[in-house]
């Protein structure tokens, strides 16, 4: 195993600790702020992108990481059904988005970790910051908006999307410059987080965060 078990325990420990602290932090927003149940759940949405740089950093395995993936998908699914923590899904609308999110974090593992490490940290990277984005300031700022299947999406939400995935894969890129690992260029970084935005506008009860990171991981690995 990379780095040995006495590396493998710090990682899982690293990892284990900001989640915890993620689930503090929620639930004291939602203690605060408990007419706005979006931000606690966003403010984990958007923490968790986190983990795939720190796992990178801590050179956590595949045959932890993907175990433990699988496991906090398991958690979320049963959280969705008891409510056992609502600051991270009591939304009071019908959403599959943390399920999801878990499972497509699962699958990004299961595919390119850990010889392609910057195609799973885009993938979630983007779907944390740019997504997280667009739910926290979407509703929170009026502007032109449109309805499409149901959700409403609008001019400050999907600028916020776009600009968050962005500055994502660009920093993505200069981890990559920086571990000596392939990376895409400039405009197909354009092509990827266009991509991302245009999946991110036909979600369903937040199946976006499927269809976003797996897709912006996979055209990544392609186009690099």
């Amino acid at each position: 195993m990379a780095g040995g078990w006495p590396q493998q325990l710090v990682g899982v420990a690293a990892v284990a600790g900001w989640l915890t602290m993620l689930a503090i932090a929620a639930r004291e927003v939602r203690r605060r702020w408990n007419g706005q149940r979006e931000w606690s759940r966003k403010l984990v949405h958007i923490g968790t992108g986190a983990v795939v740089p720190i796992a990178w950093a801590c050179g956590i395995d595949r045959l932890i990481a993907v175990p433990a993936a699988g496991a906090i998908t398991l958690i979320a699914a049963f959280n969705h059904r008891f409510r056992l923590l609502p600051a991270i899904e009591d939304v009071g609308r019908a959403s599959y988005g943390t399920i999801a999110y878990g499972a497509s974090i699962t699958l990004l593992l299961l595919l390119f970790w850990p010889g392609h490490p910057t195609a799973v940290a885009a993938g979630v990277l983007v779907m944390a910051v740019g997504d997280g984005l667009a739910g926290l300031l979407g509703p929170l700022l009026a502007s032109p908006s449109w309805r499409i299947w149901g959700q409403r999406k609008s001019i400050v939400g999907t600028g916020a999307m776009a600009l968050g995935s962005l500055a994502m894969l660009l920093l993505v890129r200069q981890l990559a410059v920086a571990a000596g690992l392939p990376h895409p260029g400039p405009a197909a970084l354009l092509a990827i987080a266009t991509v991302a935005v245009a999946l991110e506008q036909v979600a369903v009860m937040g199946l976006d965060n499927f269809t976003v990171p797996l897709a912006t991981g996979w055209l990544w690995q392609q186009l690099s």
